[in-house]
């Protein structure tokens, strides 16, 4: 019997319209063999409803230089599922990225690989 497909929810936590960035992630994800519910420009509230309603296996947000808007959401799903992995992409200045790492949220700024964002996807969700 093979193992249940892993879910991942890919969230936006800022009003703005760069998709390119998300878009690209998520085909890279369901390419690899994940189902990836896309939500899009979401409130922390809905982020975490998301989380809980889908039962995924890993939270992906797209920052977009929000960043009290991520931790915020990462606060929030932390403390409903604690032990759901995050992992953040976008405008991330570096400050914030240390934040966000400190956090134990994985980041990939503009500029990561694909191979690297599915290699952890497979990590944080337990398929590697």
């Amino acid at each position: 019997m093979s193992q249940a497909q892993k879910r991942i929810l890919m969230a936006k936590t800022g009003l703005d319209g760069h998709w390119r960035g998300p878009t690209i992630v998520a085909r890279a994800l369901r390419d690899a063999g994940f189902e990836v519910i896309m939500i899009g420009m979401a409130s922390t509230d809905d982020i975490l409803s998301a989380a809980v309603d889908e039962d995924v296996d890993l939270v992906g947000l797209n920052i977009g230089g929000h960043i009290d808007v991520a931790k915020r959401a990462i606060a929030l799903v932390q403390s409903t599922r604690p032990d759901l992995p995050i992992f953040a992409g976008g405008t991330i200045p570096p400050h914030a990225a240390k934040d966000l790492e400190a956090l134990g949220v994985e980041v990939y700024p503009p500029g990561s690989q694909l191979s690297d964002i599915v290699d952890a996807a497979e990590r944080l969700t337990g398929r590697k």
